[in-house]
């Protein structure tokens, strides 16, 4: 089977490198030259057009930062849809509006294609391992196709049923996990301001029912001063929109997401839009002249718990 990969993001580098060292012909597209540059030498081909990679792959995966950019990649005169034919599967493994990926999938359809989305949670740290999560919906023939590819990019496999499941689910759980994040800022700044070791207050929150997956890893790149977890004030602030947005949709008043994009649009004003996402927290150190450090934290991130083969769970 011949693998398109077009987006080598933070992500989608490092899920693109796991397919090529499983031996996976690979043909990838990305703007940035020296992104393909690195495939290239792992043994992918690098191909000049979305079109070219739809034309010579039978499964064509994009991993991309906003649902525009996808839909450029998608429809212009050189995208993906010109190269489309029956059978061939495109798989969206963006973070993305559901709505979208259900009307770009329609036009996948009406050539042949079979549309799948299929967004990846756990961290760029468990993407280069193969150990990251991937929620994927859409045709259940489709998603037993590209199985064997998912077993290899992840570990556990959810499906999710119909087109665009799998997008609506990523958006909530990324609003969980970034609620945990601001949380822990506050968290974080009391516990500073009442004189408490950082190192015990990092033990005291994992062994309690405060706990998260988000404060596992996160705190430790926070408390080190780096904050790199390889993810951006950007993404995180498309991501709470989108979920702003399924709300809107779906007739929900919502009471903390609100807050959400009020807090993320002042750290986006302070620091950046290309500044780390955890970069958030840094608010109440510059508002109260503290800082989150404690020795014996990772500047980066690292996934030890061994490589296993996916599992449909």
């Amino acid at each position: 089977m011949k693998i398109g990969f077009i987006g080598l993001g933070n992500v989608g580098s490092k899920l693109a490198s796991i397919i090529i060292k499983k031996k996976y012909d690979l043909y990838v597209r990305d703007l940035n030259k020296s992104n393909t540059d690195k495939l290239k030498k792992l043994g992918a081909h690098v191909l000049n057009s979305p079109k070219e990679i739809a034309e010579n792959a039978d499964v064509i995966i994009t991993c991309l930062p906003s649902p525009e950019i996808c839909a450029k990649v998608m429809e212009s005169k050189d995208g993906v849809i010109q190269g489309m034919s029956k059978n061939k599967i495109w798989l969206e493994m963006s973070t993305t509006d559901s709505n979208e990926v259900k009307r770009l999938g329609a036009i996948v359809n009406s050539k042949g294609g079979i549309a799948l989305d299929g967004p990846v949670s756990g961290g760029c740290h468990r993407a280069k391992t193969g150990n990251i999560s991937i929620f994927v919906s859409g045709k259940r023939k489709g998603f037993e196709k590209v199985f064997p590819i998912l077993t290899v990019m992840g570990k556990d496999i959810l499906y999710a049923g119909k087109l665009g499941n799998a997008s609506i689910l990523k958006v909530i759980t990324n609003f969980l996990a970034t609620s945990h994040l601001v949380a822990l800022g506050e968290a974080m700044t009391l516990a500073k301001m009442s004189k408490i070791d950082l190192k015990k207050t990092y033990k005291a929150i994992k062994a309690s029912s405060g706990n998260s997956f988000v404060h596992e890893t996160e705190s430790q790149v926070i408390l080190n001063g780096s904050y790199n977890i390889n993810f951006t004030m950007d993404l995180v602030l498309k991501d709470i929109s989108l979920f702003n947005k399924l709300s809107k949709k779906n007739k929900v008043k919502l009471e903390l997401s609100p807050f959400l994009l009020k807090i993320l649009s002042d750290g986006v004003k302070r620091y950046g839009n290309r500044a780390w996402s955890s970069m958030i927290v840094k608010r109440f150190e510059d508002d109260y002249n503290i800082k989150f450090r404690s020795s014996g934290f990772p500047k980066i991130l690292t996934d030890k718990s061994g490589y296993k083969k996916g599992i449909e769970i």
